[in-house]
């Protein structure tokens, strides 16, 4: 089953209200968006450029701190779709729990994939993939031992969607290296989810044959324009870093009246363990606000970061009912 936050429809569907009524605190989406402004109307009526979309990977550079060959894909998503391409099918470990979307498309591509919980079991694989920070649980991983995993795997392919708040994490000046492919999610940090953004960074090989299968035209007009525009703010960035510190530091506090244990999370989303996740989805899906549920695991509830006081007004009430 691919679980995943966002499914708001359904909410909807069970619990009444519509679509604008809730809060959707289900992903990891930030719910203060970058300010989009006014975009062109060339993005909307002409095809992209080479050199639009080079001054996008440009952009990208600067704002990720590296020099490595770029590819601008419609999200990350896109990226994990096409690694499968990659080379022939082989062993392919993920190291989990983590965002299920890996060992989906891998498997559905014919790799035989398993999901381990050690870095030592991702040795030997030809796709090895980790994500940092992690999803659901915010751990982190030292750029050392990733590295150190290089000449031990194929490829290594380190999820980096929700490094944009801790850049000390990323990999991206190393993505040069043979090997290491690293995904950057844009859609996350500037809460701009619907515009399908995201980056695959590395070796000049491994990016030229992603290119190829991506098409000329692998993100629209309007997706390059706003995505430029918001890379190079890097004072938008950090404010909103600075944003998120404090806000993940309130929401810990707000959920203690419930006696929930935080397991963990990243800049923009917390995971904590209840008693009875159901039953806490229900009560908050009461006050109109989406959370996210896990299958394998029914006392994780993972909450993502309100986007104004009168948000957070509506969380604190639901927690107490």
């Amino acid at each position: 089953m691919r679980e995943h936050g966002g499914n708001l429809d359904q909410a909807v569907q069970r619990f009444g209200g519509r679509v604008q009524d809730w809060i959707d605190l289900s992903t990891g989406i930030n719910r203060q968006p970058y300010p989009v402004g006014e975009i062109g109307q060339r993005h909307w009526s002409a095809l992209p450029s080479h050199s639009d979309i080079e001054s996008l990977h440009e952009a990208a550079r600067q704002a990720y701190a590296t020099g490595a060959p770029i590819l601008a894909l419609a999200g990350a998503q896109a990226a994990i779709q096409l690694l499968p391409r990659l080379a022939p099918c082989g062993r392919a470990r993920v190291l989990a729990p983590t965002y299920n979307e890996y060992v989906a498309a891998l498997s559905v591509a014919g790799w035989d994939v398993v999901e381990v919980s050690t870095f030592d079991a991702l040795a030997g694989a030809d796709l090895a993939v980790v994500v940092n920070p992690n999803n659901p649980d915010g751990r982190r991983y030292d750029k050392a031992e990733l590295l150190a995993l290089l000449p031990r795997v194929g490829r290594l392919v380190i999820d980096e969607s929700f490094a944009d708040a801790t850049p000390e994490l990323s990999l991206a000046a190393e993505a040069g290296r043979p090997g290491l492919l690293i995904l950057r999610s844009f859609g996350k940090f500037y809460g701009l989810a619907g515009l399908r953004l995201g980056f695959v960074l590395g070796g000049e090989g491994d990016i030229a044959a992603l290119s190829v299968m991506a098409g000329p035209w692998p993100v629209s007009g309007a997706a390059i324009a706003v995505g430029r525009r918001a890379l190079l703010d890097r004072d938008w960035a950090k404010a909103t870093a600075t944003r998120l510190d404090g806000d993940c530091l309130r929401l810990d506090a707000e959920v203690k009246s419930r006696g929930w244990r935080l397991l963990g999370g990243a800049p923009l989303f917390r995971l904590y363990e209840t008693t009875d996740a159901t039953a806490a989805q229900e009560r908050l899906a009461g006050a109109h606000i989406w959370s996210r549920i896990f299958g394998q695991q029914p006392g994780w509830l993972r909450l993502g970061l309100p986007g104004n006081e009168a948000e957070w007004a509506r969380l604190a009430g639901a927690l107490v009912r």
